[in-house]
């Protein structure tokens, strides 16, 4: 079969493997989208921490069933989504019903080979269908389920104040469950195209430009927008290290901050700032089996503008010489899709 391995930072090729032979407990699945996530970049750019080379990535999977153990939820010839968090099921997270935060996890695409192939073995209790949606919109359940999850740690309420600062997809994600569940959204990124997309299709009710002058302009424009008091919950899906460490100024007193991004790097606020508002930090990792399902829901209702959020659409063979186009800011990419 078909499969397209990062061998090393900068180098993807394309190879036939032996189709794989699906054990005792797995779904064999023909694998019909992978979505071109944040992390693939960072593997393709040699900037994730969890990783060694080399690699199949690709953990945003929709596909067809082509066997399934006897008693399986699904059976051939349905449609389905993949959680890619191989969770272990014993673990202190696990029996506590965190498994997006296992102690023995095992993310396909990042700790063990993903779905840039012709076809996956997949343990049976990480694969769901998808009835109701597009194979377009099945690989694109996982993204959103970042967002839903994070939005869900956070438990967003109506008429909360949200900040989410960086506007690609994850930050997307966020803004769009966070207004779902009725909070006024403000989105803070260096990107005008990105922030028109917010504004214009994904509805942020106020949308902020980065200011990378030193003048600290977007910090005055966040605060008159909240009359000084800055926002209940801020939400940094950025990736950057000083983004990071910025975001703790934008919380209000008695508010929370989630950290969806991730950073090989330590991070620091300064104290009495943290404590004087007696600041709720949270971090969110991955998402939950109920985190799907509830992008699902929304999916399944219309609430989620997946058309306008798949700008690009790759072949699995094109990889190869395609995929680098996709770092290109100018490409305007917000979620590139494979079609294997």
């Amino acid at each position: 079969m078909k499969t397209v391995i990062c061998e090393q930072p900068g180098s993807l090729v394309l190879i036939d493997r032996p189709s794989p032979e699906p054990g005792i407990d797995d779904v064999l699945i023909r694998i019909k989208r992978v979505g071109v996530c944040g992390t693939d970049l960072h593997i393709y750019t040699g900037n994730q921490p969890f990783l060694s080379y080399p690699r199949v990535m690709g953990h945003e999977l929709s596909g067809i069933v082509e066997s399934a153990p006897a008693g399986a939820r699904v059976a051939k010839g349905d449609q389905v989504y993949v959680m890619p968090y191989l969770a272990c099921g014993k673990c202190i997270a696990c029996r506590a019903k965190k498994p997006n935060c296992c102690m023995n996890i095992r993310v396909l695409g990042v700790h063990t080979d993903g779905g840039l192939v012709e076809q996956l073995a997949v343990p049976q209790e990480f694969v769901f269908k998808a009835d109701g949606v597009t194979l377009d919109q099945a690989a694109m359940i996982e993204f959103l389920a970042i967002g839903a999850h994070a939005v869900a740690r956070a438990d967003v309420q109506p008429k909360q104040r949200a900040l989410v600062v960086g506007a690609g997809p994850i930050g997307m994600a966020a803004l769009i469950f966070a207004k779902l569940r009725g909070a006024e959204v403000t989105v803070l990124d260096g990107r005008e195209d990105r922030l028109r997309f917010c504004e214009t299709l994904l509805n942020a009710d106020h949308v902020v430009r980065l200011d990378t002058t030193g003048a600290a302009a977007d910090a005055k424009q966040l605060a008159e927008l909240t009359g000084n008091e800055f926002f209940d919950i801020v939400f940094d899906a950025t990736g950057n290290v000083k983004a990071m460490e910025r975001g703790l100024e934008f919380v209000a007193h008695g508010g929370k901050y989630v950290l969806i991004s991730i950073v090989s790097d330590r991070i620091s606020f300064a104290d009495p700032e943290f404590h004087k508002r007696e600041t709720t930090l949270l971090a969110s990792r991955n998402a939950t089996p109920d985190d799907f399902e509830t992008v699902l829901k929304a999916m399944r209702a219309g609430l989620i503008p997946t058309a306008a959020l798949n700008t690009h659409t790759l072949k699995l063979s094109d990889l190869p010489s395609e995929f680098s186009k996709l770092l290109d800011p100018s490409a305007g990419v917000i979620k590139a899709l494979v079609e294997c």
